[in-house]
């Protein structure tokens, strides 16, 4: 962390909202998983080369202040960050939970939103076949210890039901005309049928898989987290794969 710069951007409501940076670049808006977890993307390793990282602590946790909020106060601190540093538009990179509130940003905010890269998101939904998938097989992949707060991950749990039963949510994301890549991971525990719906469903949404890799990929094989971002949006570092 300490290549980082650090940001202190006050919200509305006057919650101090902690946001590191990094290098200088096209700007890329970092959304880790959870919800209610510290920022754990905040890693140089994890930043290709022509990119600028924004990586903001959600509201109540790491750095931030601010406590248990819903998901349309989440979307909001994220443009109001957006305008109190000077950025037009970004791209949003999301992992787990990350991924589906990058794609509610870009649903609410279309015209701050360049792109979206969604990597191994939950998906809309709460299907029992899904969660029964994934309970049987949750201890079968190693899970980093990410410091969090239940309270926050309790509210935007709840709020995550109520958007995803909102009655004009499918249509918006067919109307939504913001590039969109859905990435699966290959050897997620995660069934990824949610994820080949949103790619299927959205206009300029592709579906890319990396393969062999668990859900926290970012943790286990951070040059191909790297590489999948270089290669997702228009950045200039050439691949590892592409070098051999």
């Amino acid at each position: 962390m300490s290549e980082f710069a650090t940001h202190i951007v006050h919200a509305s409501d006057g919650a101090a909202l902690h946001v590191s940076s990094l290098r200088t670049g096209r700007d890329v808006l970092v959304l880790s998983g959870g919800p209610g977890c510290v920022n754990y993307l905040a890693e140089p390793a994890l930043v290709p080369q022509g990119v600028r990282a924004w990586c903001p602590d959600p509201r109540g946790v790491g750095g931030s202040e601010g406590g248990p909020h819903d998901m349309a106060r989440a979307v909001a601190d994220l443009e109001e960050i957006r305008v109190s540093v000077g950025v037009t538009a970004w791209d949003v990179v999301g992992h787990s939970w990350g991924s589906d509130l990058a794609i509610r940003y870009a649903l609410d905010h279309p015209r701050a939103v360049r792109r979206v890269l969604g990597v191994a998101g939950h998906g809309f939904h709460k299907d029992r076949t899904w969660s029964a998938i994934y309970e049987a097989r949750k201890d079968d992949q190693p899970a980093p210890a990410i410091d969090y707060d239940v309270n926050v991950w309790r509210s935007l749990n709840a709020s995550f039901a109520e958007w995803i039963h909102e009655p004009d949510l499918w249509r918006r994301l067919a109307d939504s005309t913001v590039p969109m890549t859905i990435a699966v991971a290959g050897d997620d525990i995660r069934p990824p049928w949610p994820l080949h719906q949103i790619a299927a469903l959205a206009p300029r949404a592709e579906l890319v898989t990396v393969p062999d890799v668990p859900h926290d990929f970012w943790d286990t094989h951070p040059h191909l987290w790297r590489e999948l971002v270089a290669q997702a949006l228009p950045v200039p570092e050439v691949s590892e794969t592409a070098r051999k």
